[in-house]
């Protein structure tokens, strides 16, 4: 049995490799998009990449929960509401699911993002009604809270 390291380095080097923006996004330019996926959640709902791309200005629909740090260069983000946000090396930020922003990448972006796809209703409200009921059942009521197994 071989037993894999669970610590990853070099994501800032990661080679990238296409990831081209969808054409009727694209606004302005013509952005080249990179990307590499760093790791997976072991219940596939989260995910992490290294992105980056050139000069150009397109629409980004988000289909999971995105947090965004940049780590090199910049781009101005208008949102829906065409307020317009500069971000630079260090910022970070958070982009929910099914929400819709412009990018206009003047130069370059390097970034990492973060993304999650939120769970169904549904599906949180059996979690947590599993989670109480094993208390219950424990005897341990919200005072003694057991640790989540999901």
């Amino acid at each position: 049995m071989s037993v894999q390291s669970v610590i990853k380095l070099g994501a800032a080097e990661a080679n990238l490799g296409p990831s081209p923006i969808r054409p009727k996004w694209v606004l302005e330019g013509n952005p080249i998009a990179r990307n590499k996926l760093l790791s997976v959640s072991a219940d596939g709902t989260a995910s992490s990449y290294i992105w980056d791309c050139t000069a150009g200005r397109f629409n980004w629909c988000y289909e999971a929960d995105e947090t965004v740090y940049v780590i090199e260069g910049s781009v101005i983000v208008k949102d829906e509401g065409g307020s317009p946000r500069r971000l630079t090396a260090g910022d970070t930020i958070f982009f929910p699911a099914g929400a819709r922003a412009e990018w206009h990448v003047e130069d370059y972006i390097r970034k990492f993002a973060l993304i999650r796809t939120p769970l169904p209703k549904p599906v949180i409200f059996a979690k947590k009604s599993y989670h109480l009921l094993k208390r219950l059942v424990r005897g341990g009521g919200a005072a003694n809270p057991v640790p989540a197994m999901f």
